[in-house]
């Protein structure tokens, strides 16, 4: 039990709550068994018969089961025979689990496992039997669901007596607050959620458990926050008319509303003399990236460092570019040319040659460079930095979080930390996972940005769709724009024999590899784009030829470019209008919308075709639907949520905890999550140190196991 299902403990068991609940013969119905999976089903023996084979010396015992909505065929083999023969009888009714198989075109379950009801029970037992709700908990093949629920009904003892089996329980929540909001006590929550006596038990049951994994989470991100702020750390102020003056008065717009107060929010951060911990949230192309170079160049004029941290080289280097750019000669501090209060501006990336490296980490340690963007070979031991005083990390879900604590050690005390993502993330998603940083978003576009219509091209369903999608493209470069289009593979051989690896049952369902840039480029060379200039861009190229493609793609000297996501992440051509997105259904909701964001950024509309092969009424049709039906970022972080579970959101991926949430629904709880946080950062306010609390202390001790505890503390 303890390697199949992580349970080590009886609280662990306790905790294992069921999945759902069965009335005695509505359980997974024998209509809609799905195949593959296993299941638990309640029926009754309709039929039962011994068949002999090879001679008399093989049987098989063949039992049919029914529910009222459809039969299933059990079939027992060799010495199997015995047990079932003998207590399946027709008429008897039974619980039975196993993994649903297809044998002559009909479903069956092979050597299930079972365990009869009520056999031999007087009536009142049967009634008693038929109202009982079932509880169904997640299982495995080791460990099957009713003999989970044995272990824990050996745990809380005969009916009745289950609050005295319960009564040593630490239990997480403080009594006021527990009185205060009217929820069952822990004993009792525990009682109801495993030997429900009625719906309206599972409902007091969740209410109280749910409480107590958002109350414990919020107190563990409260404490954080509170550690935080004892920090010490330098106050960053830009001094009146210097750095950030000069560039402001260069800048040829004017800021949104929503960049200057999301700008005053960081200074405010950067004034006080503990580390600004911010995530800031913005659509693609809202801007993000010039409120960071504010925040970067104010620091600078305070007499620090910044540092930018990005996923990729590519990014890296466009980030480089775009910032050169936007100074001018602000960005040449101490060279020909350069502005008197200007600053140097360095990039750092592992594939620069020996000399450009050893220069860049001389004009960091010496402080001649003010600003410095890189990817994570900036994080490396070599790298000194004379007063790193704000780092910038670019798409933090890229980002391990023992990366960024490696490089806010490298300042002489704690850097402030600025963490941005394009990819929106629900309130309280942000409130969940990233509950130690303060939250910015940048909800408006600027203005010149323009519209992106978007649109499902389902090219199996209505091929002249697909030709009439290239005919666009065309006539987009026509009017003197440029294109994207974007595949799910690059297409070598290499790529190949991975790819054949890690079908999945959808790609085993189509019998077709996701579509590869190599492939699609050539057949458009040969094909609907034979007159343009197309060139490829991928991950395994060398990073000198992706600067090249990407540099001439910008400067207008190739008409359509065929990409993998290497494009998701901030490349910014403003001339590019057109995006078609090969095989989109392999694309998840906010890659898509990343992606999408790449086109419609200068004046002339965007345009995003979602190619793909699903068919209407499939689930990734919908999805596609749902892209391609709003351009709100927050909107599609929802969808996709709901589709994806807040496992992967709140799972290793993410953050790097392991998912400690098992009644609580991100989404669903949102009430419950905002409550939590206010009564945590009450309760932590009064006492930190949870002195007057010792059952919390206990919980958020066992929440944050050491790895986790690890894992907090890096941020």
């Amino acid at each position: 039990m303890a390697d199949h299902l992580d349970l080590h403990t009886v609280g662990d068991l306790l905790h294992h709550y069921p999945r759902r609940y069965a009335e005695r013969g509505e359980l997974t119905r024998l209509s809609d068994l799905p195949l593959d999976e296993h299941v638990t089903v309640v029926a009754q023996v309709a039929d039962a018969r011994v068949h002999t084979f090879n001679g008399g010396r093989g049987r098989r015992l063949e039992v049919t089961i029914t529910d009222g909505s459809g039969r299933l065929q059990l079939v027992f083999f060799g010495k199997g025979v015995h047990k079932p023969r003998t207590e399946l009888q027709p008429g008897t009714r039974a619980m039975f689990a196993g993994k649903v198989s297809v044998f002559n075109r009909k479903r069956q379950l092979a050597h299930p496992e079972f365990k009869t009801l009520g056999a031999g029970s007087g009536a009142e037992a049967v009634e008693a039997f038929a109202h009982q709700l079932l509880p169904l908990y997640p299982a495995c093949k080791q460990m099957e669901s009713w003999q989970i629920q044995q272990a824990i009904d050996t745990v809380l003892g005969p009916a009745g007596h289950e609050e005295a089996a319960l009564a040593g329980l630490i239990d997480p929540l403080p009594e006021s607050l527990r009185e205060g909001r009217g929820l069952a006590t822990l004993p009792e929550a525990l009682r109801k959620i495993h030997r429900p006596g009625t719906k309206a038990d599972i409902a007091t049951a969740r209410d109280r458990l749910k409480w107590d994994e958002a109350f414990v989470l919020q107190v563990a991100l409260a404490r954080r926050r509170q550690a935080d702020a004892q920090l010490p750390a330098a106050p960053r102020k830009p001094a009146p008319d210097g750095l950030l003056t000069a560039f402001d008065a260069r800048l040829p717009f004017t800021l949104t509303e929503g960049q200057r107060r999301v700008s005053e929010e960081i200074f405010a951060d950067l004034a006080t003399d503990h580390p600004m911990h911010r995530l800031l949230q913005g659509e693609v192309g809202s801007g993000k990236t010039m409120v960071a170079l504010r925040a970067m160049l104010g620091v600078v004029d305070a007499g620090g460092q910044a540092a930018m941290l990005a996923p990729t080289e590519v990014l890296a280097q466009q980030h480089h570019r775009s910032i050169t750019e936007m100074m001018g000669e602000l960005a040449e501090g101490g060279m020909l040319g350069g502005a008197e209060q200007g600053t140097k501006v360095v990039l750092l990336t592992g594939s620069m040659g020996a000399a450009a490296r050893r220069q860049a980490l001389l004009d960091l340690v010496t402080g001649e460079a003010g600003i410095v963007i890189g990817t994570h070979a900036l994080i490396e031991d070599k790298v000194q930095f004379h007063d790193l005083g704000l780092v910038v990390v670019d798409e933090q879900h890229r980002f391990g979080v023992e990366q960024r604590d490696a490089l806010r050690s490298k300042g002489k005390q704690p850097p402030h930390l600025l963490v941005m993502t394009a990819t929106p993330i629900p309130r309280t998603v942000a409130m969940t996972v990233f509950g130690d940083l303060e939250t910015s978003v940048l909800d408006q576009l600027p203005s010149g940005r323009s519209p992106i219509a978007s649109h499902v091209v389902p090219a199996k369903d209505k091929p002249h769709f697909l030709t009439r999608a290239w005919e666009r493209v065309r006539e987009e470069v026509a009017a003197g724009h440029q294109a994207y289009v974007v595949c799910p593979r690059i297409g070598d051989e290499e790529d190949e024999s991975r790819a054949a690896k890690e079908k999945s049952a959808e790609d085993e369902a189509e019998k077709r590899p996701p579509l590869a840039v190599v492939d699609v480029a050539e057949q458009l060379v040969k094909g609907p784009l034979g007159d343009l200039r197309v060139e490829v861009l991928h991950g395994r190229m060398q990073p000198e030829a992706k600067d090249e493609v990407m540099r001439r793609f910008a400067a207008g000297e190739v008409d359509v470019l065929v990409a993998t996501t290497v494009i998701e992440v901030g490349v910014n051509v403003p001339n590019a209008t057109a995006m078609v997105i090969m095989d989109a259904d392999r694309f998840g909701v906010s890659q898509l919308h990343q992606l999408r964001g790449r086109v419609g950024r200068g004046s002339a509309a965007g345009l995003c075709l979602l190619v793909t092969d699903m068919p209407e009424g499939s689930p990734a049709r919908a999805r596609l639907g749902a892209v391609a039906a709003t351009l709100d970022g927050f909107e599609l972080s929802r969808i996709d949520l709901e589709q994806r579970r807040e496992g992967d959101v709140l799972g290793q991926a993410q953050s790097g905890v392991r998912s400690s949430l098992r009644v609580l629904a991100v989404i669903d709880d949102e009430e419950v999550i905002v409550a939590a946080r206010e009564e945590a950062a009450a309760i932590v306010a009064a006492d930190p140190e949870l002195a007057g609390y010792p059952q919390l202390r206990t919980a958020l001790d066992a929440l944050l196991d050491k790895e986790r505890a690890e894992f907090l503390d890096k941020g």
